[in-house]
């Protein structure tokens, strides 16, 4: 007789994204993922209208991804969803969803961390890297180097110290007045520009640890003072005018510049971190990892120091239940269930 298989359904909700996927024994049978454009005049994600979003599509996307798995939820083994961390209204809802149809089918709760499932999103398909690996995470919210030893046993050796990397590319596309989400729009004039066209500083820190901070300022002035430099001096300080001239004439040269920047930042300690760890098998996850020109840097860096290198397909880089549904699938192996008194969490401890 066949040994059964793993179905699992999980579900993602930590921000602006509800998804739900259906994994059967390691396999992403389904990824639906319905995103929320209420927050584009805003200029940002509002939490409030993110939980309500949440509480419309819940529905839709989870009978979407059964459909299209050809599961129905009775073949459901278990039930992964994202605990933390994120937005906590947007937890909930994912969180309450998942308890009550645990309840109800009388299924495991598997509770996951964002972060986590973030990195073993380089498990979902092939090629995929030998253990241990290190993992370059980088989100909105979140920038880590993370030693990932098995599916299960990580531990974070490097992270921001104060902003991350997502959250500076959206600041600065914000500072153009490029529309939300700008981080993408910044990659796309990055494409045609010159990225050593305008200097931007690299923070000195000698761990393993990020900041992003500092370069944030600095692209402030940058703008202000025109791109005649990146401290403040108020004798340069251009008018209103003369800055929207200077970034409307020179656009695709200060993405190119500033992406250059951020991108270096996080190759260079990635660098760093492999030597001090002399692990060559080498990955990047989390929303920025879309980014183009990280997936090219890392690419180019993995070849010149000889790492083999692994970068999650596109639907699998930004929030998405697909990459919760894979973690929960080796904790159920692993029996590592929750039951209904898990508590969500915005806080990111591991």
């Amino acid at each position: 007789m066949p040994e059964k298989k793993v179905n699992i359904l999980a579900i993602e909700s930590s921000c602006d994204e509800t998804s739900a996927a259906i994994c059967r024994d390691g396999e992403i049978l389904s990824n639906i993922i319905a995103g929320q454009k209420v927050h584009e005049q805003y200029g940002g994600v509002v939490p409030e209208l993110a939980s309500r979003a949440h509480m419309q599509n819940i529905i839709p996307v989870v009978h979407k991804a059964c459909r299209d798995a050809g599961i129905a939820l009775p073949e459901i083994d278990a039930i992964a969803f994202t605990q933390s961390p994120g937005l906590i209204g947007s937890l909930l809802v994912g969180a309450q969803f998942a308890k009550s149809l645990s309840l109800s089918l009388q299924k495991p709760l598997i509770a996951v961390h964002h972060m986590q499932a973030h990195v073993l999103a380089n498990l979902i398909s092939e090629p995929r890297p030998s253990f241990p690996f290190l993992c370059l995470t980088v989100s909105g919210g979140h920038t880590q180097i993370v030693v990932c030893e098995s599916p299960l046993k990580m531990k974070v050796i490097g992270e921001t110290i104060d902003d991350a990397a997502g959250e500076a590319f959206d600041k600065a596309a914000k500072l153009m007045g490029l529309p939300y989400p700008g981080g993408p729009l910044v990659d796309k004039y990055a494409q045609t520009g010159n990225p050593e066209r305008f200097l931007f500083p690299e923070p000195q820190i000698s761990d393993l640890n990020f900041s992003f901070s500092g370069v944030k300022t600095a692209f402030l002035y940058f703008l202000r003072n025109a791109g005649k430099s990146t401290v403040y001096k108020p004798e340069q300080t251009a008018s209103e005018e003369e800055q929207e001239a200077f970034i409307r004439d020179n656009l695709p040269d200060i993405c190119a510049s500033i992406q250059h920047r951020i991108i270096s930042i996080l190759i260079n300690k990635l660098k760093k971190a492999a030597v001090l760890t002399g692990i060559r098998e080498v990955c990047i996850a989390g929303g920025v990892s879309a980014n183009s020109g990280l997936r090219q840097a890392i690419r180019e860096t993995g070849e010149k120091n000889h790492w083999n290198t692994y970068i999650p397909e596109f639907q699998y880089c930004t929030d998405n239940a697909g990459m919760i549904a894979i973690t929960g699938y080796y904790k159920y192996l692993n029996k590592e269930f929750s039951d209904l008194s898990v508590i969500s969490s915005a806080r990111s401890e591991w």
